[in-house]
């Protein structure tokens, strides 16, 4: 029934959803509020009011014709407009609305990001951990997802390894900032550092490397920390992102690809970006969504939330035993495993204590696992038992 290669992803299914549909399980064994469950990184605010008063807005016009009607595919010019204002103050350079695509949230715009550039066994290079999709996405478009793995437990990008692994089919490299699932924010130094190394190579090949940013965690970053922007400092950049977090629209599906203004040949790439985003099915980003980003931009979720939550989950790993870089960024945790235990064994043991957790190993990166407290501190602090008695017994 299904082709060789989907059979195969089935059968190495992402390990996110299936801790997720665990937990609906023991949910229903143990009640809701006896299961603590850090596997899936879904937004628990509520969005901005902005969000409800353009939905309202939306129904007054909804009886117009051509209200929810055929768009240009990169989407609605005004909201192109738009968000190339938001982007320019992001990225402390001047891009304008054709320079920007509307995109199905940052999945669709890497997908179409990658239909537009890959050849058959191109690499896309990627410091590990990473968004374990990534690899899907490259693979899609006939390309090759290449990990390179950071430097442990702090997470900084291995500039001597990622250079190494550079080759005549690496056609890419994908940072995703502040990071999924570490919460690391690359510096400004770490990313000159990349820019640099990539330049040479792109010399070397004869065909620019791209870098690609995903940034959809841009707008969470703690402790004053700044997030640097990727256009001033490689000309072969762009940047992808969405509103799932930010706006806690997961499920409205928007986001777009950005591409800088000092690329040779901007244009060309924006072209194919828009072509693989209507030849692969989007067609176009959902127009609700469209039109609530319009509405809705410059009133983010209240995310000072999260910071304490933050603190609540470094307390409660800090008591149990184990070691983690504290988030730059991002509502994610990555603490190491008990030593000489098994990332994947460890996480079941976490089970056991009605904890759900994801294995290092689902994010190319073992010996770790991944905590995403977009969850109530109730919720984080009443696992504290379950961590510590689970960190006993692996520790013997």
């Amino acid at each position: 029934m299904l082709c060789s290669q989907v059979e195969g992803y089935l059968s190495r299914s992402s390990w996110i959803r299936r801790m997720f549909e665990a937990g609906i399980e023991l949910k229903k064994k143990y009640g809701p509020e006896n299961v603590y469950d850090f596997s899936l990184g879904n937004p628990d605010l509520a969005p901005p009011a902005a969000v409800a008063q353009g939905l309202r807005e939306l129904a007054d016009d909804a009886c117009k014709p051509f209200a929810f009607g055929y768009m240009p595919n990169a989407g609605y010019p005004q909201v192109r407009a738009r968000l190339a204002e938001v982007i320019s103050g992001e990225q402390g350079t001047a891009v304008s609305a054709d320079e920007v695509v509307v995109t199905c949230g940052a999945a669709g715009g890497i997908n179409a990001l990658f239909r537009a550039v890959l050849e058959p066994g191109d690499e896309v290079l990627c410091p590990a951990p990473y968004f374990v999709e990534y690899g899907f996405y490259a693979e899609n478009h006939r390309g090759v997802l290449k990990a390179v793995p950071s430097k442990p437990l702090t997470f900084e990008l291995d500039i001597k390894a990622l250079a190494a692994a550079i080759t005549e089919r690496t056609r890419c490299v994908l940072v995703n900032s502040p990071n999924n699932p570490t919460g690391r924010i690359y510096t400004l130094d770490e990313l000159a550092s990349l820019a640099d190394v990539l330049r040479q190579a792109s010399a070397r090949t004869g065909r620019p490397i791209l870098l690609i940013s995903d940034e959809p965690y841009r707008f969470l970053a703690y402790d004053g920390a700044d997030v640097p922007a990727i256009f001033p400092v490689y000309e072969h950049s762009v940047v992808v992102s969405s509103f799932s977090k930010n706006l806690a629209l997961a499920g409205e599906r928007v986001g777009y690809v950005a591409v800088n203004p000092a690329m040779p040949e901007a244009g060309k790439l924006v072209a194919g970006v828009i072509l693989t985003n209507r030849i692969l099915g989007f067609v176009n980003a959902p127009a609700v969504g469209q039109k609530l980003l319009a509405k809705a931009l410059g009133h983010e979720v209240d995310a000072s939330i999260y910071a304490g939550r933050r603190d609540a989950m470094a307390e409660v790993l800090r008591e149990a035993g184990f070691a983690f870089s504290m988030p730059q960024g991002a509502f994610y945790f990555f603490p190491r495993i008990p030593k000489g235990s098994d990332d994947a064994a460890f996480v079941n043991e976490l089970m056991q204590e009605q904890i759900l957790a994801v294995p290092g190993s689902g994010f190319g990166y073992p010996g770790y696992f991944r905590l995403a407290f977009c969850v109530d501190e109730s919720t984080i602090r009443g696992a504290g038992p379950g961590f510590a008695r689970a960190f006993a017994k692996a520790m013997g």
